[in-house]
C-alpha cells in the first residue's frame, strides 16, 4: 500500500476551485460589457445621419438665394458722365465799382469781371480789391450769395445804438467766448460786429486789463465796422470814429 500525502490532496483541491472561479468571472460578464456599448454606438450613428442631410439642404437653399441676388454684368446700368465745359449761368447781382462785404476779408470794391479756366471749366468771377490788405480776391458769380451789399443808413443808426449800450459779458471761459466772437466777426453781419465791439471795448484807461487775444478780436471787429461806416456815411475816418464813440 502506497502512502497518502496530505500535500498532494490539498494541491489538487485548490487548483480545481481556482479554475472554476476564473471560468465564471471571465466568460459571461465580459461578453455582457462588450455588447452594451455596441448598441449605443449604433443608435448614435442612426440619429446623426439626418442632421447632415438638413445641413446640405440649407447650404443649397443659401446658394440658390445668393445666385438670385446676383446681378449679371450685362444688366448693370453704368452712370453717364457728362463733361461740363461752362459754369452754370447766373445773373450778376453786383456791378463794377460796387462796394461789397466779404465776411472773411471785410469791405472791398469790385474792380472787374474775369473768366478763368479751372479744370477745363470756364468760371466767371468777381475781382474784388481790398484796400486795407492791399490785395485782390476772386469770388465766382455762382457763389455771390457769400457777398452782401453795404448796410443802409437805418442799419447804421441801429448799430450806433448797440455800440452805446451796456456790454453783455458771459461768465463762461474765455476760450469759449473767443470762439463765439470769432464766429460773429466771420459772419459779416453788421449787428454782430457791433456786439463784439461793444462787449470788448474797455476804453483807453483799462487797456492794461485787456489780454492780447481780446485786443486782437476787438481791433478786427472795430476796423471792419469803421471801414463800412466811412463809405456809407461818406465822411473821414476821424468823424466816423467820433460817431461810433
Amino acid at each position: 500500500m502506497s502512502k497518502i500525502s496530505l500535500k498532494n490532496i490539498l494541491k489538487k483541491t485548490f487548483k480545481k476551485k481556482t479554475k472554476k472561479k476564473l471560468k465564471k468571472i471571465t466568460t459571461p460578464k465580459v461578453a455582457k460589457k462588450i455588447k452594451r456599448p455596441i448598441k449605443k454606438i449604433a443608435k448614435t450613428i442612426i440619429k446623426k445621419t439626418p442632421i447632415k442631410k438638413k445641413l446640405k439642404k440649407n447650404q443649397k437653399e443659401i446658394e440658390i438665394k445668393s445666385e438670385n441676388l446676383r446681378i449679371s454684368k450685362g444688366t448693370e446700368i453704368k452712370p453717364e458722365i457728362k463733361k461740363v465745359s461752362k459754369q452754370a449761368t447766373e445773373k450778376r447781382e453786383f456791378k463794377i465799382k460796387d462796394f461789397v462785404v466779404y465776411p472773411k476779408h471785410g469791405v472791398g470794391q469790385i474792380s472787374e469781371f474775369k473768366k478763368i479756366n479751372i479744370g477745363g471749366i470756364d468760371v466767371e468771377t468777381y475781382v474784388i480789391k481790398f484796400e486795407k490788405d492791399k490785395a485782390n480776391g476772386m469770388v465766382p458769380v455762382n457763389k455771390q450769395s457769400h457777398l452782401r451789399p453795404l448796410s443802409t443808413i437805418n442799419q447804421v443808426n441801429k448799430c450806433i445804438s448797440i455800440l452805446k449800450g451796456k456790454p453783455k459779458i458771459k461768465r463762461s471761459m474765455w476760450s469759449r467766448r473767443a470762439q463765439e466772437y470769432e464766429a460773429k466777426i466771420s459772419s459779416g453781419k453788421i449787428y454782430e460786429l457791433a456786439e463784439v465791439v461793444r462787449d470788448l471795448n474797455k476804453g483807453d484807461d483799462l487797456m492794461v486789463d485787456q489780454s492780447y487775444s481780446e485786443r486782437q478780436l476787438f481791433e478786427k471787429a472795430y476796423e471792419r465796422i469803421l471801414s463800412e461806416f466811412k463809405i456809407i456815411l461818406d465822411i473821414s475816418l476821424e468823424d466816423t470814429q467820433k460817431k461810433i464813440g
